[in-house]
């Protein structure tokens, strides 16, 4: 299995998926449609004749029930395509087997050194065999380590039937990184009672909460008058918008926030004097905190309104999406099926919120609950990305042990 892992994952993040916030296209990056086609081959000559990738680049295929037992259909999920953020054409990969716990240079000529000291979890995997990059690309184990972990796990159970289940449901998707992931999944052709997303990180995480998220769109309007003759007429909206950040509580951005946590983050501002736009986002897990958050923004916002004049500054909130846990919570079962699957496999469950969002919550506010499970990568969106090829072969046991172990009630 091991082997079978490393070659696909190698095989996988050779091809540049990496999809584009700036595009309006689905997907957005015509390059994704290379992965998808080939995972529809591999799947077909694994036997799934029913294996096909649609006109947006979901890619679907399906393992009929083997039993006449009354058991859930079952899905699992990853993504195709890797982050703008950073580079993910060219990708070097490098294997290390038997990682010594010391810091790995990743690129000797441009001095890119991944250091325990910035990345102490590393230390953990000493003796795993672990792959990074060169330093100059992402790796892109998130997510093509889950799609290797997921079509892994299919092949080792379509090679050992005498493992009895019940429909086995397999979906690709484009574009998660720039949060379109489920704009075009099809919910009734998957057909799952329930899923998981193979898209954590580290051995044991098991997620089923996240952020319920917002955006802020600002508009500040002032005057620009020529500053020798500007005494009483100048309204500098680089100053307004200095003015509102600064009545965003200070201690509520992301770089003082963990846990449970949430914050208000300035991601985007263009200024001049005639005219400022900001973006903010709003995060938390709470839901009446969260509404709180949005109420602050629109009381700020009068408050300089009345200061300055009506119309100085205008806002625009838009929702987001929700946290999963109120849907999971209702179907707990598949939690505890997830947990049991990875105490097989000697893995202790970590259950901790997700200080993010993921494809899981707004699949599971479409009627398909589906919490999210490790993946094995850390360091994603950056040179510094790397994968357990170990946790991998431990994510894949657990999806196969959550097939054995599937029935109606836990």
């Amino acid at each position: 299995m091991k082997e079978k892992l490393l070659e696909r994952f190698l095989r996988y993040v050779a091809i540049d998926t990496q999809s584009d916030d700036k595009s309006d296209n689905s997907p957005s990056t015509e390059k994704q449609w290379k992965l998808a086609k080939l995972l529809v081959k591999e799947l077909k000559e694994m036997g799934l004749d029913n294996a096909m990738v649609d006109d947006y680049a979901y890619v679907y295929a399906s393992i009929p029930a083997n039993t006449a037992l009354n058991l859930p259909s079952i899905g699992f999920i990853s993504h195709m395509d890797t982050s703008p953020d950073m580079p993910g054409a060219n990708v070097k990969a490098r294997v290390i087997e038997e990682y010594d716990g010391k810091d790995i240079v990743l690129n000797e000529e441009k001095n890119i050194i991944l250091k325990t000291a910035d990345f102490p979890e590393i230390e953990h995997y000493k003796d795993h065999t672990l792959i990074c990059t060169d330093g100059t690309t992402l790796l892109g184990a998130d997510d093509k380590a889950g799609i290797a972990e997921i079509m892994t796990a299919i092949e080792y159970l379509l090679e050992h039937p005498e493992i009895e289940h019940g429909p086995i449901k397999i979906a690709f998707t484009p574009d998660e990184e720039i949060g379109r992931g489920t704009d075009y999944f099809d919910v009734e052709r998957f057909g799952a009672d329930f899923a998981y997303t193979m898209d954590g990180s580290g051995p044991g995480e098991l997620e089923f909460e996240n952020f319920n998220a917002a955006s802020a769109d600002i508009i500040i309007q002032g005057n620009n008058i020529h500053p020798g003759y500007a005494k009483g007429k100048m309204l500098n909206t680089i100053r307004v918008a200095n003015e509102y950040d600064a009545l965003i509580p200070i201690k509520e951005r992301p770089e003082y926030t963990e846990k449970y946590e949430g914050f208000y983050h300035l991601i985007e501002q263009n200024a001049s004097v005639e005219k400022c736009t900001m973006r903010y986002i709003i995060r938390d897990h709470d839901k009446n905190k969260f509404e709180l958050r949005k109420n602050i923004m629109e009381e700020k916002a009068a408050e300089l309104n009345e200061k300055y004049g009506e119309g100085t500054v205008s806002l625009e909130l838009k929702d987001q999406y929700s946290n999963m846990r109120e849907v999971i919570e209702q179907h707990y079962h598949i939690i505890d099926l997830a947990a049991r699957a990875m105490v097989q496999s000697d893995i202790k469950p970590i259950m901790k919120p997700i200080r993010g969002g993921t494809d899981g919550a707004r699949l599971s506010f479409m009627g398909l609950p589906c919490p999210n499970i490790f993946a094995g990568g850390h360091n994603f969106h950056g040179k510094f990305e790397y994968v357990s090829l170990d946790v991998m072969q431990k994510a894949t046991e657990v999806i196969v042990n959550i097939v054995k172990f599937a029935e109606e009630k836990i």
